[in-house]
């Protein structure tokens, strides 16, 4: 009903009272009803309705008895009245001590109804007597549909264990928690963590529930999909046929962070303290590492390697060095080649990934990637075996080609030591032998002699069929003796050579003798492009820096150039612009450039000659 009906029937029910009390004989205390349009009022909700209600059953109670008795002597009707009026007040007392309690209830339900949480109250019996807002649109039901429902069966509740187990343990402890799924309206199933609370009466008797619950449909989903995500990491990490270390650079992180780099960047720094890198490899904890990393270092456990990488690393690796340079620069990844030591002691060479995740726990989930090349070096030794005898065999038919210049080259001091020994027989035949210009002549003999040998050992050593040695080099030697060995054969088809040389260039490492097998090439193959050619014939060989890594040699010709069809060709096998060339040497240059760490280019205008440019790595040592 609504207020303006309370109102009205209360209003009715007031002067019907009123009229039975004035116009009919009844003795009984008639006003006494006075009481239930007070209480009809009080329904409204509304402290001022009680009030006026209240206030005009007293002038109604007290208006019929003026009327029917009068200002006589205070008798039994007087002592009604009293009592009607007492009945009156104590009503509207109670009603406005309800409507205060009531308020305080409401507003208690207006805080329930601002949780995030579904909140609903029900009785013992599992009837639901409250339904929170949140309830509403969460469950989908409104709180007049919710009311007076089962609250198991409308939300069809599965719960993690018995519910008589659960009930007991509520009525134990006052308390429960757990978590159980259930149905909104329209049939979706909901994850929530739950909350009961026991109420108990003024005797401490159990009369209903408060539960609260969280909607953590999203964070179960979300937890049950990263538990899945893990599982597969671990299954990959476990059947992955290529090493996988799990490794912790957090302590390294704060090593690099505490280095004090005056005006130098790390690079320098680092290289300038090797004791720090040293101490960084001990930094670089190891967590876990995959089977076929076990199998690869030769364990049985992954427990052998929680330790750090100064276990897997051998003491002359210097990939961590760069691989420390790209962490502390923020590279994503660093990639490189050195060689794992098993625990047996024996060296396995690999190729490594490290990868670095971003964020701030990125520095502990530091992944590295270890392929085993063993069987692939073993057969790039095979390839350099083979390409070391085409090289051999490739020298000895540049040698024939240069027979004619060394034979030229060996025959000049020979011919200078029997001249100045005949000079010497000469002086010593004299009546007076003049013993100072023979040992002039003697010393001619000498120094012819050991010109001589050094032509004879320079072939040598260029015609020498021995295993690839990695030496430090000063490169302006290198291109001396190439000058020196094609000297002649530039001579005679009247090419001129100019050898330019950077001074102060720091040293490589390498083999002497592919280096100069390199540059004998490039320099014949440049008087050969010129041969037949009217005009001047030049070559300018040069070697100079780079960059702060590299130095660079350059042989540039004033031939006619190479074609553009041909370039793009030009260091392929077996390819050749030669009559009767075997389209090898070229080939061979590239690859043994390559093997030096270093580059190999050609560029031409046809018509301008042609330049081959070779790029060579310093090396990183001091001599």
């Amino acid at each position: 009903m609504s207020r303006a009906g309370l109102r009205f029937w209360s209003a009715v029910l007031a002067v019907a009272v009123f009229l039975i009390d004035v116009l009919t004989p009844l003795e009984g205390a008639v006003a006494v009803l006075y009481v239930v349009a007070i209480l009809l009022a009080a329904r409204t909700n509304r402290r001022d309705d009680t009030i006026v209600a209240a206030a005009g059953c007293v002038i109604l109670t007290i208006s019929a008895y003026l009327l029917s008795h009068g200002l006589e002597t205070i008798a039994s009707p007087a002592l009604r009245a009293l009592v009607s009026l007492a009945a009156i007040g104590i009503t509207t007392l109670l009603a406005l001590q309800n409507h205060a309690a009531t308020k305080r209830l409401a507003a208690q339900a207006r805080l329930l109804n601002l949780s995030h949480d579904m909140i609903f109250v029900r009785d013992r019996g599992g009837v639901i007597t409250f339904w929170n807002k949140t309830a509403e649109q969460v469950y989908g039901w409104s709180a007049d549909d919710a009311l007076g429902q089962l609250a198991d069966e409308l939300l069809q509740t599965q719960y993690p264990d018995r519910r008589e187990i659960i009930e007991s343990g509520l009525l134990d402890t006052g308390r429960w928690e757990g978590r159980v799924r259930q149905r909104t309206k329209d049939g979706a199933a909901l994850t929530v963590d739950a909350r009961w609370a026991l109420q108990h009466d003024r005797l401490g008797k159990p009369v209903g529930v408060l539960e609260t619950h969280t909607d953590v449909t999203d964070r179960v989903a979300a937890h049950s999909a990263l538990v899945q995500s893990e599982q597969r990491y671990r299954r990959m990490f476990d059947a992955s046929r290529i090493g996988v270390v799990e490794e912790d650079w957090s302590k390294l992180r704060a090593a690099l962070r505490s280095l004090e780099i005056a005006g130098t960047s790390l690079r320098d720094h680092l290289a300038q303290h090797p004791d720090f890198v040293r101490h960084a490899r001990r930094l670089a904890g190891i967590t876990d590492v995959n089977p076929a990393l076990q199998a690869m270092a030769g364990a049985d456990r992954a427990s052998a390697f929680i330790e750090n990488v100064e276990r897997l690393l051998g003491a002359d690796d210097r990939s961590f060095l760069g691989a420390l340079i790209a962490f502390a620069e923020g590279e994503p990844f660093y990639e490189g080649e050195t060689e794992l030591v098993r625990l047996d002691g024996r060296k396995v060479p690999v190729l490594f990934t490290i990868t670095f995740p971003p964020g701030p726990d990125g520095d502990r989930n530091v992944l590295a990637f270890v392929v085993d090349i063993t069987e692939r070096k073993q057969a790039q030794d095979a390839l350099l075996a083979a390409q070391a005898e085409l090289a051999h065999a490739a020298r000895l038919a540049t040698l024939g080609e240069l027979s004619a210049s060394i034979a030229h080259e060996v025959n000049q001091p020979l011919a200078a030591i029997v001249t100045s020994g005949e000079a010497g027989l000469r002086w010593l035949r004299r009546e007076v032998p003049d013993l100072k210009e023979v040992a002039a002549t003697i010393g001619h003999v000498v120094a012819q002699g050991r010109r001589a040998s050094e032509i004879v050992t320079r072939v040598r050593a260029f015609l020498k069929k021995a295993p690839a040695q990695r030496d430090l080099l000063e490169i302006s030697e290198i291109v001396e003796d190439a000058a020196l060995l094609v000297a002649r054969e530039l001579a005679n088809d009247d090419v001129a050579l100019t050898v330019e040389t950077e001074q102060g260039l720091r040293p490589i490492r390498g083999d002497r003798i592919e280096l100069q097998q390199v540059l004998v090439n490039l320099l014949i193959n440049a008087a050969q492009a010129m041969s037949g050619q009217p005009g001047p014939r030049t070559i300018t060989l040069r070697a100079g820096a780079v960059d702060g890594e590299n130095l660079a040699i350059t042989v540039q010709d004033s031939g006619p150039g190479i074609r553009p069809d041909d370039l793009p060709r030009l260091f392929d096998p077996f390819f050749t612009t030669k009559h009767g060339g075997m389209g090898m040497g070229l080939a061979i240059c590239r690859t043994t450039v390559e093997a030096h760490g270093g580059q190999l280019a050609a560029e031409s205008t046809p018509g301008a000659g042609a330049t081959f440019r070779l790029t060579l790595p310093y090396s990183q040592e001091h001599p």
